[in-house]
């Protein structure tokens, strides 16, 4: 019986292993504080955070936290939005939708995104440290 379970654990993991696409890398592209000038197209720029709640690194805690902050897009150097953000798990596809409206065409099929550096504990965070991380598949 024993046999026949680990059996059929290999066969299932096998089938689930296989369904995942191995030409699907995720890259990544950043979101900084500092405009570029003279640039075309869409760029945003993490003009701000406001408050960072994520649980620091060494630290049990009840709940995970969230990131607010404000996000600017530019289109070729001139202001056309700033965008108050939250970055927790229940905004997640509202914010990915709205970051690919203005990542390039490559970029849109956004995977995940994190703000970093991610706290811990005792560290206090220099405020133009942030920077948005956003993984997306190539």
């Amino acid at each position: 019986m024993k046999k026949s379970v680990v059996f059929l654990c290999m066969i299932m993991s096998s089938a689930v292993l296989a369904q995942i696409p191995k030409s699907q890398k995720v890259k990544y592209s950043t979101i900084h504080q500092k405009i570029c000038h003279n640039q075309k197209g869409f760029q945003l720029v993490l003009k701000s955070i406001s408050s960072d709640s994520r649980c620091p690194e060494g630290v049990t805690c009840i709940w995970e936290g969230e990131v607010s902050g404000v996000v600017s897009v530019y289109k070729d150097s001139k202001l056309i939005e700033n965008k108050i953000l939250v970055f927790s798990m229940k905004n997640e596809k509202e914010n990915k939708e709205w970051f690919s409206k203005y990542l390039p065409k490559k970029q849109k099929n956004i995977k995940n995104y994190s703000v970093l550096p991610y706290p811990k504990e005792g560290v206090k965070i220099n405020p133009s440290e942030y920077y948005v991380k956003i993984g997306y598949l190539k």
